[in-house]
Order: C-alpha cells, then structure tokens, then sequence
C-alpha cells in the first residue's frame, strides 16, 4: 500500500539503501527527520546525549514496535510507539521526560510515509511533554522489515513512591481507565475488512496526565499499582499481579467497558476482548476508602470518560482469574498460552 501526502513535494521519493551508508543521503535522511520533529528534538548530534535530571530516582523502559498495518484509521506506528513507551513510565509513577528514537526503514518506503510518521511522533511528544534526545536510522532491503520499525527508549524521574505490583492488597478495589478492545478490533477490521474501522478507533493515547490527575486526587499510596493493558490484554494483566500479589483477581464481565460494535466485531472473530490489546487504556489497583475519589478523577479526564471499577482482590493464597459472568456464575479463566490473535504490534 503506498501513502501520498499530496502537498508533500517529494511525495514520490522512496527510502533507498543508501540512506543507510553514513554518508550524505544518510545525513539528509536524519536533518530531515530532525527538522520534522522539530522542538521535540533536543539532541545535538553527538554519540551521547547529556541529560540533567534532579530526581533522585529515574525511570527507564525501552520497547520496538513491529506493527500491522503500520498505518491505520487515527494512527500509526509512530504514535504507538510514543504513547506505548510513554505509558509505562507512567504506569509506574514517574514523569516521562525523555526518549529515544530508533528507526528501521524498509527500501521502498514512500518518504512521504515516513514523514507521517514523524510528524505523529511529534505530535504525540508534544502531547505528552517529552523530549526526544537521540535517535539512530537504519535501513535495510526490501522484504527485510515490514516498511518501518521503531524503538524507543523512555526515560522519567520520580517525585513520589514507586507504583509497585508488590504494594497490592487483598481488598483493593480493581478499575480500567476505559474501554478495552478497540485497538485491536480497529486493526483487525482493517486487516479483515470487516468494516468496523470506522465506528470503532484506536485508543491509543499518552496517559501521563491521566496518571497524573488520578494520582493528584487521592493521598499518597492510595493507588497501590497501575498497569497499561497492551498485550495479552486484561487477562494477562490479571495472571500477572494474581502470580506477584498470590491473590485471586475476582472481575465481573458486566462492569467491564466495551463498546458495542467492539463486542460484535470479537464475536465475529471469535475471540474474548479480555483477550485483546489496547494503547490507552490502564488498569488501576486502589485502597476500598479511595476508589470513588479516583473514578471520579479518571471519568473528568478526556481519556477516562468511559473509566469503571471491575473488581477487586481477593485473600492471599488462592491464585488465579475468576471472572463472573451475568448470569452470576463464576468461571476461572485460565493464562493463554500464545496468542489468541495474529501479532498487532
């Protein structure tokens, strides 16, 4: 699939091999990526970027993003991968303040569809006030990568505790920010063309200042833990503090956020949106006494609209995922073992 920007000058150009030499196409290549990411770019073309940070405590995640289509109805893989690495600072409590920027560019790429790329990297940046200090380019042949992947590595300093999995206690209450499936039924109906695409966009956000706002609301350690559901979805983030708290995680399938044409595009397809993934959505683990304030907090946030309480934790030693379903029976949903679904990202 080609992608024009029609304004675009030099919407015919393609990523070559020789953008990938060191020499002038490659310097080209990165004073054009540079110019395009414009203020969010604080690097100075050295080998290293120098850094002053005052927290005592930093933050670091790095992910790649492989993802299909690379292009979709209100994204790409650039604002993935932003809002991905984004995520999981502030997941974890701390300020995202700084990333990294890796590209791996297919020979053949319309260069126009690069720049939509970066041009969703800074406006995604911009969003959620980072900046991105280094970056590297590499480009390979064609049938070697699938016309673009990125890696980024994020960097956050803390000014309040560590969220930690290990801070959860039996009782707390279990929220999602929003809804969960739209991400991966948004791709899936691109891919298979189910037609959902237009009713049902990506959720994909930076949700620093959802973080942010919940955590302002409440005293300091009344939210134990928050995680962003990505991959493997709410299931596999239930299995995953189940196995580090020793608790059961207890959902109930009627309160969980899903919108209606994301529940008839997983039937369609066969598969449980507990299952799916999401870029925006996250699941928070709250003392009983605060979990109003934060509920409260996320649904007067543009990205928590659609916020609700679950669930919540059970007592220590009996492990596992019970979901109850509408009719009140309850049913343990085990941990899949691969993927329910073709890759996404």
């Amino acid at each position: 699939m080609t992608y024009v920007i029609a304004e675009d000058p030099a919407a015919t150009e393609c990523i070559i091999l020789d953008h990938g030499t060191g020499a002038r196409l490659s310097r080209e290549l990165v004073e054009m990526i540079a110019a395009e990411l414009g203020p969010t770019y604080i690097g100075e073309m050295e080998d290293s970027a120098i850094l002053a940070l005052s927290g005592e405590r930093l933050a670091i995640t790095t992910d790649s993003f492989v993802v299909q289509p690379a292009f979709f109805g209100n994204g790409d893989i650039g604002k993935i991968a932003v809002c991905g690495t984004v995520n999981d600072l502030a997941v974890s409590g701390a300020i995202p303040r700084y990333l990294t920027l890796g590209l791996i560019l297919e020979s053949g790429l319309p260069m126009s569809a690069l720049r939509r790329v970066i041009r969703s990297i800074r406006a995604a940046a911009e969003e959620a006030d980072v900046k991105i200090v280094a970056g590297d380019t590499k480009v390979v042949g064609k049938g070697a990568a699938d016309q673009i992947f990125v890696n980024t590595t994020g960097i956050g300093e803390f000014r309040r505790p560590p969220l930690r999995m290990a801070n959860v206690r039996p009782g707390d209450r279990i929220l999602l920010s929003g809804q969960i499936g739209n991400h991966a039924i948004h791709l899936l109906s691109i891919r298979e063309g189910l037609g959902f695409e237009q009713r049902v966009k990506s959720d994909c956000a930076p949700l620093n200042g959802l973080v942010h706002t919940a955590l302002a609301a409440v005293p300091e350690g009344a939210i134990r833990s928050i995680r962003d559901v990505t991959r493997g979805g709410l299931c596999a983030v239930m299995h995953e503090y189940s196995r580090a708290t020793h608790c059961r995680m207890e959902v109930s399938r009627p309160h969980l956020p899903v919108l209606w044409e994301t529940a008839m595009g997983a039937d369609m397809l066969g598969v449980d949106v507990i299952h799916l993934a999401n870029e925006g959505c996250a699941a928070l683990f709250v003392a009983p006494d605060h979990v109003e304030a934060v509920l409260d907090a996320l649904k007067g946030h543009k990205y928590g609209q659609d916020a609700a309480i679950i669930g919540s934790v059970g007592q220590r030693g009996s492990e596992g995922f019970h979901l109850t379903l509408k009719d009140g029976s309850v049913v343990e949903v085990e941990e899949l073992l691969g993927a329910e679904i073709p890759r996404l990202c």
